[in-house]
């Protein structure tokens, strides 16, 4: 079983605590987020885990509390972006995430941290310019301590447009995409830095940029040394290449206040689910109530 902890909410960042409870506990639950009486148990047990799969943006508070997760293989995602407090209001300073990245990499090996610039969004502020001179600053910084950069671009749905009122975005041209991942080759060359690209249409291997996955089931043999049997997701989007994993996060969780982000539906919605976070729940915000329909899952690869 993989195990992904969380496209839906940042687990490493807020609710970590939770996390090691529940892996203590050897299950997670999960509640349907289109009905709340359907909830998966997902297990945690280090027999049936293969592997967890981390997201965050910011991985301090695991720092202190590595040795919790010994009996588990695992990789860790952090999105790392040039946008300041007008488009991620809660983040601590980006010169002092990339701190605890290197420490994070320094301890687990440059493998197992997978540096994440997305999504690419443009307006006035930022623009082409700045994120090639923001990337070529932050790569400096974080080459040494990871393999590979995963980038994107932003996709502008509905709930994003609504979100990011106010900032005038505009979703890229493909000659902007162009120009951004050739410079962005240009600059990693020699790194040892792989660019890849996640759940994009437009092909970009002129400039040595695959087409890559999050949940990547090379990257999982290569931890764990042993063959992925998971398919192909079939919950996310076409082009996503990820395989199948179990995601225990919850939406409208994520306080970090990015305006483009999917999985919450607004600042405030989001900031009552943290509130109704308790760490002792087996749920990562509310509390089950006795009715609902638990199915379990404990499928190892």
């Amino acid at each position: 079983m993989i195990v992904s902890a969380s496209r839906r909410t940042d687990i490493p960042a807020f609710f970590f605590d939770w996390f090691c409870r529940r892996i203590r506990d050897g299950f997670a639950d999960v509640i349907n987020p289109f009905n709340r009486n359907q909830v998966s148990r997902i297990s945690l047990r280090p027999d049936v885990v293969d592997c967890i799969v981390f997201w965050t943006k910011d991985p301090a508070p695991m720092l202190g509390r590595l040795s919790e997760l010994d009996d588990y293989r695992y990789c860790v995602q952090i999105s790392i972006t040039p946008y300041g407090k007008d488009v991620e209001t809660n983040l601590r300073p980006k010169e002092d995430i990339i701190k605890t990245v290197q420490e994070l990499s320094s301890r687990l090996g440059r493998e197992r941290v997978v540096w994440r610039y997305d999504p690419i969004l443009l307006n006035d502020c930022y623009t082409i310019k700045s994120h090639l001179a923001w990337f070529g600053q932050s790569l400096a910084a974080l080459a040494p301590y990871t393999e590979r950069c995963v980038i994107s671009f932003i996709d502008l749905y509905a709930k994003t447009r609504k979100n990011t009122q106010g900032l005038n975005l505009y979703e890229l041209s493909e000659d902007e995409m162009h120009e951004l991942a050739a410079g962005m080759s240009r600059i990693a060359k020699g790194s040892g830095v792989t660019l890849q690209t996640c759940s994009e249409v437009i092909g970009l291997e002129e400039y040595g940029i695959e087409h890559g996955a999050c949940i990547d089931g090379k990257l999982i043999e290569r931890i764990t040394g042993k063959p992925v049997k998971a398919g192909k997701a079939k919950s996310q989007r076409p082009l996503c290449n990820c395989v199948e994993s179990f995601d225990i996060g919850q939406y409208d969780t994520c306080i970090h206040g990015c305006r483009f982000c999917y999985a919450n539906a607004g600042m405030e919605k989001a900031r009552q689910g943290f509130d109704g976070h308790n760490p002792f729940e087996t749920v990562i915000t509310g509390r089950l109530t006795g009715d609902e329909k638990i199915t379990v899952h404990e499928e190892s690869l």
